[in-house]
């Protein structure tokens, strides 16, 4: 398993109606990213700052992102969400979500 973090801003504007379509996730979203080894998978914000956080139990990452990625109505769910997000400028080319890097943990 391995733990993953993300960042991302979310606009102002946006707020209530992001927090109210994560109170009820499409069923065929969580589905999918259950099938793509991820667990344990939480969003928290704050000052218009997102961390996502996830546990990843499969043994080939960009393959599973890339499987997310193909599916229908996660291209659906994220053409809705993609427009309240705010990406953070210091991201790398080609994420969305700007990957964190794991200083610390304990169990």
């Amino acid at each position: 398993m391995k733990r993953y973090g993300w960042t991302i801003g979310l606009k102002p504007e946006a707020v209530e109606r992001y927090k109210a379509y994560h109170a009820a996730v499409w069923p065929e979203v969580l589905g999918m990213i259950r099938k793509c080894n991820i667990r344990n998978y939480s969003i928290y914000l704050k000052d218009g700052v997102m961390f996502g956080y996830y546990e990843y139990h499969g043994t080939d990452h960009a393959a599973d992102m890339a499987r997310m990625a193909a599916d229908a109505k996660t291209q659906e769910w994220w053409a809705i969400m993609g427009p309240m997000q705010q990406p953070i400028e210091t991201r790398q080319p080609g994420e969305w979500w700007a990957e964190m890097e794991e200083v610390f943990h304990t169990d």
